[in-house]
């Protein structure tokens, strides 16, 4: 008699099948796959800094004006910050005096960056500006990234500068969250108070919402540009 006519037989080559069909991978699966995490990109929407960024094409990109101050052109200058600095890392970072220094680029770097960066917005040679950072390093800006650096047209130093301070100092001081600055100076510095939910009046820095919560706008970290 066959093995298969028995009970015991046909539970036999059932109990085979299964755990064929299992080894092959038929069994269906109940757990999904975990999606990729998302790279290149830092917390509040700003790409996370790069020095392999491309520097723009000659004369591919535009100053802006706004209140008779110059503006990047958001195309070719859309701000990109260091991904080392967080909300939660910035007692060691942006708020240590003197940790800029640590993070600028040598002038050996950026002045070779500044004349291609001139060229990309069809400045001349003799052209005088800055070359600075869209979101500032004491605001946690990438340091060599092309997308957070534009030549400044203006003196040294320019009304820019005491915006960064004064975003530094309420950031610092816990007036306002890191990601709401760094997001309101890349979009446009001129504006980046009222963005940011600020107001400057004699010489402090306060929330529009509870104007006496208030913070003294002093320097920032050295030349925090």
């Amino acid at each position: 008699m066959s093995s298969l006519r028995s009970p015991a037989g046909r539970w036999r080559a059932v109990a085979v099948l299964t755990a064929a069909l299992a080894l092959a991978g038929c069994r269906p699966s109940t757990t999904a796959a975990p999606a990729p995490a998302p790279t290149g990109a830092a917390t509040g929407g700003l790409p996370a800094g790069s020095s392999s960024s491309p520097m723009p094409g000659p004369s591919s990109c535009k100053l802006g004006h706004q209140d008779g101050q110059p503006l990047p052109d958001p195309h070719c200058t859309p701000g990109a910050v260091n991904p080392a600095v967080r909300q939660d890392s910035i007692a060691d970072t942006i708020c240590k005096s003197g940790w800029t220094k640590t993070v600028r680029p040598p002038t050996s770097k950026t002045n070779a960056m500044k004349a291609a960066s001139a060229r990309s917005y069809g400045l001349t040679p003799g052209d005088k500006g800055e070359y600075d950072h869209l979101v500032s390093l004491e605001l946690g800006g990438a340091p060599d990234d092309p997308r957070n650096l534009w030549v400044e047209p203006g003196t040294i130093p320019n009304p820019k500068d005491a915006v960064e301070n004064k975003l530094h100092a309420a950031v610092c001081s816990g007036l306002i969250q890191l990601v709401p600055a760094q997001q309101a100076i890349a979009a446009d510095w001129v504006t980046a108070f009222d963005t940011a939910g600020l107001r400057v009046a004699n010489g402090k820095v306060c929330l529009r919402t509870q104007p006496a919560k208030c913070v003294s706008g002093g320097r920032g970290d050295e030349d925090g540009s």
